[in-house]
């Protein structure tokens, strides 16, 4: 069984970006206080993050879907080798384009892909969420970089962080769900309908 400090030592070793234990942390007591038993992940990985809301209660099912071929094998085996085939289901393909199996909702979308299609990933992802449920994102301080981009002379990652900030402010703003920041791990949202 390759256990959780093991994917963790992977994800270091290869630079797979997973979550920091604090935010992992903060979503799994989420789950347990909220009753949580549907969870979406958009950007799946090597399934650091899928394994560990899996084993937040035996009731939680996981949904997680991963573009690149690579990671989503080493997920689906990181899933196998921790019993966790029967709760978590992976999908191979762009998050762009995936539909949820019909009828199904969730009680959690925890996104976390490609920081640019944040505003994109949320609109359309809403859709499948359920009442009462809420959507967490990830990544949005970026290391720090998002408030300071003279922490970075990279052009690509300049523009990525305006992308988040953009994202920041499109959540602020949003007229139709409220947000709760949170400055752990990376910084996390948390937001929910309004009712």
């Amino acid at each position: 069984m390759q256990q959780i400090n093991d994917i963790k030592d992977f994800a270091d070793m290869h630079s797979v970006p997973i979550m920091k234990d604090e935010g992992i942390s903060f979503i799994c007591d989420y789950i347990k206080e909220h009753n949580v038993k549907r969870v979406l992940e958009i950007g799946t990985a090597i399934g650091f993050s899928s394994i560990n809301f899996a084993r937040a209660g035996e009731e939680v099912f996981v949904s997680t879907i991963e573009m690149d071929l690579e990671r989503y094998q080493a997920a689906v085996k990181n899933i196998a080798d921790n019993g966790l085939s029967d709760r978590i289901t992976c999908y191979l393909g762009d998050a762009g384009s995936w539909t949820a199996p019909q009828g199904e909702v969730y009680d959690l979308i925890f996104i976390d892909g490609p920081k640019a299609q944040y505003i994109s990933h949320f609109e359309r992802f809403k859709e499948w969420l359920a009442p009462g449920g809420v959507i967490i994102t990830d990544n949005l301080s970026f290391h720090g970089m998002v408030e300071d981009l003279s922490l970075t002379h990279n052009y690509s990652t300049i523009k990525m962080m305006r992308k988040i900030r953009k994202f920041i402010k499109f959540l602020r703003e949003n007229k139709e769900f409220t947000t709760t920041f949170y400055d752990l791990g990376d910084r996390i949202s948390v937001s929910r309908r309004r009712s």
